[in-house]
């Protein structure tokens, strides 16, 4: 049975290599280790999702006051279309509700139709943004 949980120190490791597996061409900023250790100075709302002692699932939620957010959501491709991160969302954005955000956004590669189309089927929406970045 899966369980939704916050990380630990040992799940570093796993979440590195499921990461490394799931989102390969992530940009050299999003590398794990650093990721990790970064999010957790700041609070722990990284969650993994956990099947028989295996480490399937990964979301990582922030929020600033004004609105959440949802980072490196990861499934294990054995573990897609199974609800796993539908879950994972799920208990990622309870955890942000109950700081009081109203509002969650999140970044999607545009061509991206299959993570897109799981985003709507969550209730999700495309706005009409432009997204910018600055490396700093």
């Amino acid at each position: 049975m899966m369980q939704i949980r916050n990380c630990s120190a040992e799940d570093y490791p796993a979440i590195t290599a499921l990461w490394q597996r799931v989102l390969p061409d992530d940009q050299p900023h999003n590398e794990p280790s650093a990721v990790i250790a970064a999010k957790l100075q700041v609070d722990n709302m990284l969650f993994v999702a956990e099947e028989e002692g295996e480490i399937v699932g990964t979301v990582m939620a922030g929020y600033d006051g004004h609105r959440g957010w949802l980072y490196s959501v990861a499934v294990s491709p054995e573990c897609q279309r199974q609800g796993c991160g539908r879950k994972l969302v799920e208990h990622a954005l309870q955890a942000l509700k109950q700081l009081g955000c109203c509002k969650v956004n999140l970044q999607v590669r545009s061509d991206n139709e299959k993570v897109v189309a799981f985003y709507r089927q969550l209730g999700f929406a495309v706005e009409e943004r432009i997204s910018m970045g600055l490396l700093i």
